[in-house]
């Protein structure tokens, strides 16, 4: 498989789709591979635009909708950035390239070890702290970051998160419950502000859904 001719077929047909523009954006995904994060067995459908399963029931975001997260989240230079959902590493990389820091969080520590490799391979080690532990119980950060990413579903937005923003700071996450789901950009200034970007599905974080039954 030519995975350089795949890659520019990936931005040309798939992420001009979903109407991402920045060019910073679409270099990324013609320069850093994409398939070297993937599982054992899945390199081949690293382009295309299907999840690939990572195992303990989770799974990629597709890369229309990681190249429009990080198209409305507008990352600089100088932005640290928090990741709540490691996966594959591959929006990690993707966040690092684009930001100063990323701390980035998984409840599986066989998913950060996993990802250490490839980002290491790509010279992102040293701009990424990887952790694992559970989000909801353990909160990873005392200092405020730029920007917050959640790549696993919430019922609905978690207030206390937004603490964590520094003023003018931004958070991707998709709010909702099956089958309809909206990818949403929260923006933290004096009131916070909710903008929906486009409806899509992803699992839900590990123990949202059932921590919600119990919030009355």
């Amino acid at each position: 498989m030519n995975f350089n001719q795949a890659r520019e077929n990936l931005v040309e047909g798939q992420v001009h789709a979903w109407e991402v523009l920045d060019p910073r954006i679409l270099a990324l995904y013609r320069e850093l591979p994409r398939e070297d994060f993937m599982p054992p067995g899945y390199e081949r459908l690293a382009l295309a635009e299907t999840p690939i399963p990572l195992g303990h029931g989770q799974q990629t975001m597709i890369p229309g909708v990681e190249a429009r997260m990080l198209q409305a989240l507008e990352i600089q230079p100088q932005d640290r950035i928090l990741e709540i959902g490691t996966g594959c590493g591959y929006v990690t990389a993707l966040l690092a390239r684009l930001g100063q820091s990323v701390s980035s969080l998984d409840l599986y520590a066989d998913f950060s070890e996993r990802a250490r490799k490839p980002l290491e391979r790509h010279g992102l080690a040293a701009r990424v702290e990887l952790r694992s532990g559970d989000v909801l119980s353990d909160w990873p950060l005392h200092e405020p970051v730029d920007v917050i990413v959640v790549t696993g579903s919430l019922p609905e937005l978690r207030r206390d998160w937004l603490e964590q923003l520094r003023p003018g700071g931004r958070m991707f996450v998709v709010l909702g419950n099956a089958p309809v789901m909206q990818a949403t950009l929260v923006r933290r200034a004096e009131a916070c502000r909710l903008e929906p970007l486009f409806e899509t599905h992803l699992p839900p974080l590990v123990g949202a859904e059932a921590r919600r039954e119990f919030q009355f």
